[in-house]
């Protein structure tokens, strides 16, 4: 049986292997993109999709499921997760 997750977003229930999986690591607060993840933390998952993304980003839904404050590099973030959609990157991203 697949684990399934809801995106923060829109809120559709999703496999895990079909959303963007955030973390807010434990022990030090920062902030991982890494969709195959075992990282023990908080997580939030986002469809993979821009206007998941933007609106995520539009109503802090993502620092709300981390529970964190808004003081991390929105912009940083933000081109990550893009690189994430194009397939550009590894996912690593410390705040």
């Amino acid at each position: 049986m697949d684990i399934v997750r809801k995106c923060i977003s829109c809120g559709n229930i999703k496999t895990r292997n079909e959303l963007i999986k955030i973390t807010k690591i434990n022990n030090s607060g920062d902030i991982v993109i890494e969709p195959g993840s075992k990282i023990f933390g908080r997580s939030a998952y986002l469809c993979y999709n821009q206007s998941c993304i933007d609106n995520a980003f539009k109503k802090d839904k993502i620092y709300k499921a981390l529970k964190t404050n808004t003081n991390i590099d929105k912009s940083r973030l933000y081109d990550l997760l893009e690189q994430v959609l194009k397939g550009t990157t590894d996912g690593q991203f410390k705040s």
